[in-house]
């Protein structure tokens, strides 16, 4: 008899049940299923149908859902648990919140049921998810990382239950709009008064190419126009941090103008074919949806700056922009190079941001394979030595000294470049504060906004500068500018601006600050650091307690003392004002 062939194909998995279930039925039996039912009916099924999901089965609390893409799968996770928290915020019935687990892997076909190791690591990737939350396999995450508008938290490697090898494990985090609206407070979902002065957000263009791989190339020809913009004295340019939330969104210009705060949109497209590179753009007054100016450019892939320069003066013209002598000699300084670099450079800082050993020492690589390609891109110079200082910082590399050092030779090199360049001075100033030379980490922070006075990165960093060095008004207000630079996507310069706070008495808005950022960033130490010492002196010590024990579950050797360590701050007050509540909330000495 001949031998039955096995039917597998590879799929995105998406493994969900209802937490703490068991409790909700012991407690309303009646209320819990019918809430349940609602939930699935009018929020889940809808959003599975809308991104191309199948149904698989549904068992009691749980679901099994199999996806063509990841991208869908994680879409749809994340859609779910914003909707879920929406409704739980509205306080109508029982309070069910979902964990869901997503892997890519094989499985194998039974009629309409699916079986394997896929589906089975995707079920214990969903016990690791807190309530409300969306967990990502490895294989899962690298076919979503730079794909979608959702920041991933790396939670490190995890023994799943029966699965043999160890799953390095992410959380996806929602950075849409209608989640950072419900982390705020009602007063800053309103709309930002626009400034005094034209005022920009430049969203990712579009690849025309027919090429996904082509997506990193597109998103670094717009933020090169839009760190050009940034250096120009009389435009208020939205950071790219917050003009690229709205990657893959079909939204109204006005809204966005609203959202950001921006009076003017640009918005283009990009076509790579061989050595031929096509550009479009158009900008648009947000006010009234009119369109203000619009181009085509065509050239060699090798003039693709020069063509986003044209863009650039084009820009400046329409909104009868005069610039001063130095700053037309800083905005329009010619470079060379690839352009091939911003694959490696963008996939570079994908990485980066996850903030992890593994993740640095793979950014480290992409950096180093960025500069190959072209020895003068200042970015990637300036990111290489950031992820060189944390390197070091937290003892990643064993030669802490002869790191820095690699860090500062980066500046040093990314300013013999270009002696102008913003991202080589916050690179230096990052590497100075960790070695303790709070004047030259400040002297770098000013320097950058000098050049920059648009960037809000450069403002966030001159902030942490200050901050540390004990000047914490200054660095209050400088993370304030940097939040009207970037409104959305913020959560770097909340934390800061919740710190400051905590330094300068203001304890509720502290607690309020962190506490917004940790329902976006649940596991961010840094944030429940602040939280825990808010609470302690606000006299909440309970709630302190728990968070320090939060603290110590997803950090079990945590101490006081290593934690201090970590703090380059100038003056030991400030330190020991900072750690003091959190040894007395529990966490050890």
């Amino acid at each position: 008899m001949a031998e039955t062939r096995v039917e597998r194909r590879l799929a995105a998995i998406f493994a969900a049940d209802v937490a703490g279930y068991s409790r909700l039925m012991g407690a309303d039996e009646v209320g819990t299923l019918s809430a349940l039912k609602t939930h699935r009916r009018e929020v889940v099924d809808h959003a599975i149908a809308q991104h191309h999901g199948r149904i698989v089965k549904t068992t009691g609390d749980g679901m099994l859902v199999e996806f063509a893409s990841a991208v869908d799968a994680v879409t749809c996770a994340v859609e779910v648990q914003r909707k879920m928290a929406q409704r739980a915020a509205e306080g109508n019935g029982p309070r069910i919140q979902f964990r869901v687990g997503i892997n890519i892997g094989d499985i194998i076909i039974d009629g309409d049921d699916i079986f394997g190791e896929g589906v089975n690591i995707a079920a214990r990737v969903e016990n690791e998810c807190e309530p409300g939350g969306v967990c990502l396999s490895s294989t899962a995450f690298e076919q979503v990382r730079g794909k979608t508008g959702f920041s991933f938290e790396d939670l490190g490697e995890r023994s799943l239950k029966n699965i043999e090898q160890p799953v390095r494990l992410y959380a996806a985090h929602s950075v849409d709009l209608s989640a950072v609206s419900s982390a705020n407070s009602p007063a800053e979902t309103k709309p930002l008064p626009l400034p005094d002065k034209p005022s920009i957000a430049v969203l990712p263009f579009h690849n025309m190419s027919g090429d996904p791989e082509q997506e990193y190339f597109a998103d670094g020809i717009a933020e090169d126009v839009l760190t050009t913009l940034s250096k120009i004295q009389e435009l208020m340019v939205i950071a790219r941090n917050s003009s690229f939330v709205f990657k893959g969104q079909v939204r109204d210009i006005r809204e966005i103008g609203r959202i950001l705060g921006a009076r003017y949109v640009l918005e283009g497209s990009v076509r790579k074919a061989g050595k031929r590179v096509r550009l479009a753009a158009q900008l648009i007054d947000s006010l009234n949806g009119a369109h203000v100016w619009a181009d085509r450019f065509e050239g060699d892939l090798d003039d693709v700056f020069e063509l986003q320069d044209r863009i650039t003066q084009d820009i400046v013209a329409a909104l009868e922009v005069r610039l001063t002598f130095g700053e037309q000699v800083r905005v329009w300084r010619k470079r060379s190079g690839s352009p091939l670099v911003y694959e490696h450079f963008h996939k570079g800082r994908t990485l980066y941001v996850n903030f992890a050993k593994h993740t640095h020492a793979q950014a480290r690589s992409e950096f180093e394979r960025a500069l190959e390609i072209n020895p003068v891109f200042t970015p990637a110079l300036g990111l290489l030595g950031f992820t060189l200082t944390d390197q070091a910082r937290f003892g990643w590399e064993k030669d802490e000294a002869t790191t820095y050092e690699a860090a500062l030779d980066c500046a040093a090199r990314a300013l013999k470049i270009d002696p102008d360049s913003p991202d080589a001075y916050v690179a230096l100033g990052y590497t100075r504060l960790y070695q303790r030379r709070h004047d030259d980490a400040l002297a770098a922070g000013e320097k950058a906004i000098a050049l920059s006075p648009n960037n809000a990165g450069a403002y966030h960093m001159a902030a942490l500068f200050h901050s540390y060095d004990g000047n914490f008004r200054k660095a209050a207000q400088y993370e304030e500018q940097a939040q009207r630079l970037s409104p959305l996507r913020r959560n770097e310069s909340m934390v800061d601006a919740a710190r400051a706070k905590f330094h300068l008495g203001d304890l509720v808005a502290a607690r309020d600050i962190a506490s917004r950022v940790l329902t976006e960033k649940p596991r961010w130490l840094t944030a429940q650091s602040i939280l825990v010492a808010a609470l302690w002196n606000l006299g909440n010590e309970d709630e302190s307690r728990v968070m320090v024990s939060k603290m110590l579950a997803n950090h079990p050797n945590l101490t006081a003392s290593r934690w201090g360590q970590r703090l380059p701050y100038r003056h030991q007050k400030d330190l020991d004002s900072f750690v003091t509540p959190l040894r007395l909330a529990g966490l050890p000495e």
